[in-house]
């Protein structure tokens, strides 16, 4: 897979689910826009430690898109209704192996000003975190594990061998 997969979109918000890295240099100036002088860039890294849990060594995300893309798309939805300002808006989300420090998770909002991307940035990424289905295996020193990255999945299904992979872009 290459980043050029991963493509940004003619409207104004990019929604991606890839099993490449993400491309964050290109979410950033995708998102400058003339009249959003706020640009706020989130980045979630894959740490080496989790609750209870020293010495994690990869992580591996499993998602069915089926489930994930128009999850992401109502967190860009919910995202522009509080903040009707919002000029553009980035959710990519890895999928497949990563390692300690890899990027899983991007959100980029542009806004007139800096609270409006602040807030906004916030608001997606912990809404994403809590909505959207996306299942982590985590291995560590002594062992590994599959979790469900959300609180809120119902209905979501549960990950197995025919999970997608690849890249999915709105």
């Amino acid at each position: 897979m290459t980043m050029s997969e991963l493509q940004p979109p003619e409207g104004p918000d990019w929604i991606g689910v890839s099993d490449g890295e993400l491309p964050v240099d290109r979410a950033l100036q995708w998102s400058i826009l003339p009249g959003c002088g706020g640009i706020v860039t989130f980045c979630g890294t894959v740490r080496d430690h989790s609750d209870g849990r020293p010495g994690v060594t990869s992580l591996e995300y499993e998602a069915y898109l089926e489930h994930v893309v128009p999850r992401l798309t109502s967190v860009a939805e919910q995202a522009r209704t509080r903040w009707p300002e919002i000029g553009r808006l980035v959710l990519l989300h890895r999928v497949g192996r990563l390692e300690v420090g890899d990027i899983s998770v991007v959100v980029v909002t542009s806004t007139p000003h800096r609270g409006e991307a602040f807030a906004s940035a916030q608001f997606c990424i912990d809404t994403l975190k809590h909505t959207v289905p996306i299942w982590k295996h985590e291995t560590w020193e002594g062992g590994s594990d599959w979790s469900v990255c959300t609180s809120d999945h119902a209905g979501a299904g549960a990950p197995a061998a025919s999970t997608t992979s690849g890249s999915h872009a709105l």
